[in-house]
């Protein structure tokens, strides 16, 4: 299961909210991410993001949608189920990472 943020989504993600303009992370985590999430753990496959293509990804979308899903469903360990594709940006994982440890961070109660 894969999904490639440019074309499935946009090539120009936007901000955090919904609220804040079109192609935010809260619309792609409620639209996309989270049930394809659902959708993989329920099948026993892991999930594959592919961030290429896109013309780059603000912190606030990064952080909506995938420190959102930690966030929203409560969960830990949610990136064990997720491959991520960044050969445009390695950076893009890492910040993904950073955001998903702290969501978690702060679901479990714990500082750094």
């Amino acid at each position: 299961m894969q999904i490639n943020i440019a074309k499935d989504f946009s090539d120009m993600p936007g901000g955090r909210l919904i609220s804040e303009g079109d192609y935010s992370g809260e619309l792609f985590r409620k639209e996309l991410l989270l049930p394809k999430y659902k959708e993989s753990l329920e099948k026993g496959e892991q999930l594959i993001i592919d961030f290429d293509g896109a013309y780059g990804y603000p912190p606030s979308f990064l952080d909506e949608a995938f420190g959102g899903l930690v966030r929203e469903l409560k969960v830990t360990g949610i990136l064990e189920h997720i491959v991520m594709i960044a050969n445009d940006d390695l950076s893009v994982v890492q910040r993904v990472k950073n955001y998903v440890e702290e969501a978690e961070r702060k679901i479990r109660g714990t500082s750094k």
